[in-house]
């Protein structure tokens, strides 16, 4: 195989140039969606070994983001995105092999007919960034649409173009060819302008707001869409749980990358008993930890929702936000409402809200008046908390825990509600990036269905169904003899209709 050249990683412009650089994706797509899988896995194999062997190049690119050390970077960023390579080249060849179905499950009336499903590549595949994971969330959308066979167009969040452009260079390295992946601009403008000429799919990590916008620009070409958008997501404690492990998580959750998680804990719902308890030990251990920083907009949009729940009988706890000052410390607003405006909000900060409850199904019905259902937790003993997971709205729930089991690369993840639809990640996130379709063969001469109909007919059509669907095996064995009577009177009639059919032709001729 020739050296592949480097991707051109400018940035595209919402001009003709787009739509040469669309042209040759399109075209790079065709070969590649023709290169087996295990070519594919190949290049993301020799990824991985790059990414181990140059992380701190790709620490330096992310930066100093949220007050994250490298640490924590490699933590959060790096090695998820590591594991979802391994994961792709154990799995992705098994998942992605056409499914040949058996007789099995077959109609009857479909005797004869072999049928297969197929997962193919859509094409171009558009994933628009977050800014709060710059490079894992992407990295593993990105990863899965190649896998699948696609090209990709990648658009970074403001400021997040040096990540994602050190990733598509270590990709070129691993022996990616060119052209399949290529960089747009942070403005928004050429991801636009793309989407106006045709995509197979857009992904999107982002707010609500900014899913209702795309979607505003997908549906002139009915562009399917998988939107992971907003959280202000659930914290259950149950009266048995562990208040040490909960308070633990939940100051773990606040400071996460400054508070700039979409599945970050925002309202946790505890029984009245334990409230007092656990804001006790919450506020004592808020109180020791240092100011994180936030940026200045979603200080401005926190401020007035935490006026309005202090008008609203809330206690609030902690530092509030201070003009110009883009940092601020964990604050915990305590006897919340659940209809507080601040519950219904997507905020990237660190807030918490105590809500007390009587029991789990208030909980429950008190969880339901938020518009977002992206991720849960639940704190208490197993069992109860499995009962209780099961009924939860949410596309992600984890127990006695917050946040990283998700990064397991097996697990899909995606919302429902106003936290969007579909998911990435995981063997779903991987098949949505495909088209499906079903290849169906007829073997033999005979198609019954080409003969003309017969006053038998609802005859035969009644006797199978009673036979393949009827209640009571004596019925359906009555049903089986008067469906194979009908049947033979049907061929009788159908061969004498045929020879009167070739009488009357001899006759005109």
């Amino acid at each position: 195989m020739s050296m592949p050249m480097a991707p051109d990683l400018r940035p595209l412009p919402p001009t003709i140039a787009l739509q040469g650089h669309l042209r040759r994706a399109r075209l790079a797509q065709v070969a590649w969606g023709q290169t087996s899988i295990h070519a594919r896995l190949q290049v993301v194999r020799r990824l991985r070994f790059l990414i181990a062997a140059q992380a701190d190049i790709l620490v330096a690119a992310i930066g100093d983001r949220h007050g994250r050390t490298p640490a924590d970077t490699l933590a959060t960023e790096v090695i998820p995105l590591a594991d979802a390579c391994r994961f792709l080249e154990r799995d992705a060849a098994r998942l992605l092999r056409p499914r040949r179905l058996g007789r099995r499950g077959r109609p009857l009336w479909l005797a004869g007919v072999a049928a297969e499903i197929r997962h193919e590549p859509l094409g171009v595949v558009m994933i628009l960034a977050p800014g709060n994971y710059p490079l894992f969330l992407p990295g593993v959308q990105l990863l899965q649409a190649l896998v699948a066979g696609n090209a990709v167009l990648l658009k970074p969040a403001p400021g997040c173009t040096a990540p994602l452009a050190a990733l598509s260079e270590l990709l070129t390295d691993a022996g990616l060819p060119s052209q399949l992946v290529q960089l747009l601009d942070e403005n928004g403008a050429g991801a636009r302008a793309a989407i106006a000429q045709g995509v197979g799919r857009v992904v999107l990590t982002g707010s609500a707001d900014t899913g209702r916008a795309v979607l505003a620009d997908l549906a002139p070409r009915l562009t399917p869409a998988t939107l992971e958008l907003s959280g202000n997501d659930a914290v259950f404690v149950l009266p048995d749980a562990d208040l040490a492990l909960a308070t633990d998580a939940l100051a773990f959750g606040l400071r996460l990358n400054g508070g700039a998680t979409c599945i970050a804990p925002r309202r946790v719902f505890v029984p009245q008993a334990q409230a007092a308890e656990l804001e006790r030990r919450l506020q004592s251990r808020l109180a020791g930890l240092p100011p994180l920083p936030v940026a200045a907009s979603t200080l401005e949009r926190l401020a007035p929702l935490l006026d309005d729940a202090r008008c609203a009988g809330c206690r609030i706890m902690g530092a509030a936000p201070r003009a110009a000052v883009t940092a601020m410390s964990p604050v915990l607003v305590a006897d919340a409402p659940p209809e507080l405006a601040l519950l219904q909000a997507d905020i990237f900060a660190p807030v918490l809200a105590l809500l007390p409850v009587r029991d789990c199904e208030e909980a429950l019905r008190f969880d339901e008046m938020c518009p977002y259902a992206l991720g849960a937790s639940v704190f208490g003993p197993e069992e109860p908390a499995r009962r209780l997971a099961v009924r939860i709205r949410a596309g992600a729930v984890t127990i006695n825990d917050l946040i990283v089991p998700t990064a397991d690369p097996r697990l899909p993840f995606g919302g429902r509600g106003e936290s969007g639809y579909g998911v990435t990640r995981g063997a779903e996130g991987l098949l949505e990036l495909t088209a499906i379709k079903t290849v169906s063969i007829r073997r033999g001469r005979r198609r019954p269905h080409y003969e003309p109909r017969t006053a038998i007919d609802q005859t035969v059509f009644h006797q199978y169904l009673r036979a393949a669907h009827g209640g009571g095996w004596v019925g359906r064995i009555r049903a089986c003899a008067s469906l194979c009577a009908a049947l033979g009177r049907r061929v009788r009639t159908v061969r004498q209709m045929a020879a009167d059919s070739r009488g009357l032709r001899r006759q005109s001729k």
